[in-house]
């Protein structure tokens, strides 16, 4: 995580607008809790009993700044089943009052809007119709009245209309309202929304996928796939992921989507899809989230670099320990070598034919021993890997022993592997493998110096429990302290004089990066047995 981006939308204006309307309307979100209201008494509090789940979620998000008591409104409903209006009776102004209630949710934000009005309007039209009920009587009974009562019930129904009119353009101003409201919030999103139908024709953009894409809300409305902002080097793919999402087989987890911007610049997002109900319930389309993560990716892509940076630096730190014997490892074949030419030449003069070949045999053989070794640092020191392959954990550990040679003669020590033959191969890049082992083997080497010649043994055994490889690395040396035991895999902590600090912690990274663990233990009558632990490709 890079940081925090905090958007504030004021309120304020909506909250004035509703200072002047007749009958309540208020907001509440998804726990039922008022944070907006025409009647301020009943801000911040509830519809309904909050649990203790939500009262410790809103305390711990100061979602409400200090308010942390949140009281049930002081209303007394009555529901009428199958009506989707509902009767409220409560004091305002200390006032008692009757309101005809709706709820209307906003399911892009899981807030509801109730709106509200005074059920006198109701009983008085109840009244008026008893009235004209009797004035209908009296016309029968009074008939020079007819003319006058006609006026009067027609003048009523004329300001009953123009009441009900004024009722539907406040009602209207409030809704208007309340969708620039929501526009407003899905204008200020970072995150691109883009709703398709069923067909895949785009129906909806918001502001941030347009920014995202370089395409206006006109030129994408209405568009069927291809889309313009498709990457050409992914058509194919663009369409497998299109026709998966139509089939509603998208995953829920959502996929990544490279798409190309119309100033011709790549943007890397992150897609999820959901479906797209009506308000009749229907499945109507889909409506997707995308995420720009560009410059995830390019922080992930600097990341790798960095690492491998630091693995070649750790590499060529372990060959420059090793650089005195791996000094002697060549001299030791090139004095051979020029020895052998040397007997090669004396038996050349003898005319002696048998050991003169013999001579030059040994010379080849020499030869073929230096370019091994030069082989095997070369392949060690290289930056760049040659990436996953199937590994025999004897190879591994045999050419990690080939590098050690010289330091273990010099060292007076010996090596005792056990494995198999018939193990399984690992699945991983041979060169970080070999690192990790090559690391192990060097530090059980030094942990010994104190060890008499005798028992300066490393064992190196491998075994497959539960499906998984474990291969052990075993010294006899003095152990690790156990006060020193939370920071071996630290960075830059070592006990070496002149050490990185840096080798069992890149072990660790790599091996985890193989969907592995490393760990260690104290060994019974002293030493240290490191335990590495990987999947097989079987």
């Amino acid at each position: 995580m890079l940081g925090v981006l905090t958007v504030k939308v004021s309120l304020r204006q909506l909250q004035e607008a509703w200072t002047f309307v007749r009958d309540p309307i208020l907001l509440t979100d998804a726990r039922g809790i008022v944070f907006l209201s025409s009647v301020p008494a009943w801000m911040y509090q509830a519809t309904r009993p909050l649990g203790n789940t939500d009262l410790d979620w809103v305390q711990r998000h100061q979602q409400y700044g200090t308010h942390n008591r949140f009281p049930l409104l002081p209303w007394t409903v009555e529901r009428d089943e199958g009506q989707p209006g509902y009767l409220v009776r409560t004091d305002i102004g200390g006032q008692p009052r009757r309101f005809l209630a709706v709820d209307e949710a906003l399911p892009d934000l899981s807030w509801t809007l109730t709106v509200m009005v005074d059920h006198s309007d109701v009983t008085r039209a109840r009244e008026r119709t008893w009235m004209l009920g009797l004035l209908c009587a009296g016309v029968l009974l009074l008939g020079g009245l007819y003319w006058q009562l006609r006026e009067r019930r027609f003048a009523e129904q004329r300001d009953a209309r123009r009441d009900l009119e004024q009722r539907v353009r406040e009602r209207t101003h409030a809704l208007d309202e309340a969708h620039s409201f929501r526009k407003a919030m899905e204008d200020s999103l970072l995150v691109g929304m883009r709703a398709r139908d069923l067909e895949g024709r785009i129906i909806y953009v918001n502001s941030a996928f347009c920014e995202m894409t370089g395409y206006d809300v006109d030129e994408l409305l209405g568009r069927l796939p291809p889309y313009p902002y498709w990457h050409p080097d992914d058509v194919a793919q663009h369409w497998r992921q299109n026709d998966t999402t139509m089939s509603g087989q998208a995953a829920l987890s959502g996929f990544e989507s490279r798409l190309r911007h119309r100033d011709g610049r790549e943007v890397i997002t992150m897609v999820y899809t959901a479906r797209l109900i009506d308000a009749d319930g229907r499945h109507s389309g889909w409506m997707s989230s995308v995420v720009d993560i560009t410059e995830q990716k390019r922080a992930e892509l600097r990341q790798r670099q960095n690492d491998e940076q630091l693995q070649h630096a750790q590499r060529l730190a372990s060959l420059g320990e090793m650089a005195s014997t791996l000094a002697h490892e060549l001299n030791q074949p090139l004095m051979a070598l020029s020895n052998f030419a040397s007997v090669a030449k004396a038996f050349a003069e003898q005319g002696n034919q048998s050991l003169l070949v013999s001579s030059l045999d040994e010379t080849v053989a020499q030869a073929r021993r230096s370019a091994e070794i030069v082989r095997r640092i070369r392949g060690f020191v290289r930056q760049r890997t040659a990436g996953t392959e199937d590994c025999a954990v004897a190879a591994l550990v045999a050419n990690a022993l080939a590098l050690l040679q010289g330091e273990m003669r010099l060292r007076q020590a010996r090596a005792e592997v056990r494995i198999a033959p018939t193990l399984p191969p690992v699945r991983g890049d041979r060169v970080l493998l070999e690192q990790v082992l090559l690391n192990l083997l060097s530090n059980s080497l030094q942990a010994m110096q104190a060890t008499p010649p005798e028992q300066r043994v490393v064992e190196v055994e491998a075994e497959v429990l539960e499906g998984r490889m474990h291969i052990r690395v075993a010294d006899r040396g003095s152990g690790i302290d156990a006060a020193l035991t939370e920071q071996v895999f630290a960075p830059f902590f070592t006990t070496k004089a002149g050490g990185l600090g840096l080798g069992l912690n890149i072990c660790r990274s790599i091996v985890e990066a193989h969907c592995g663990c490393l760990s260690f233990a104290g060994r019974a009558g002293g030493g240290t047995v490191f335990t590495l632990e990987l999947e097989t490709s079987q």
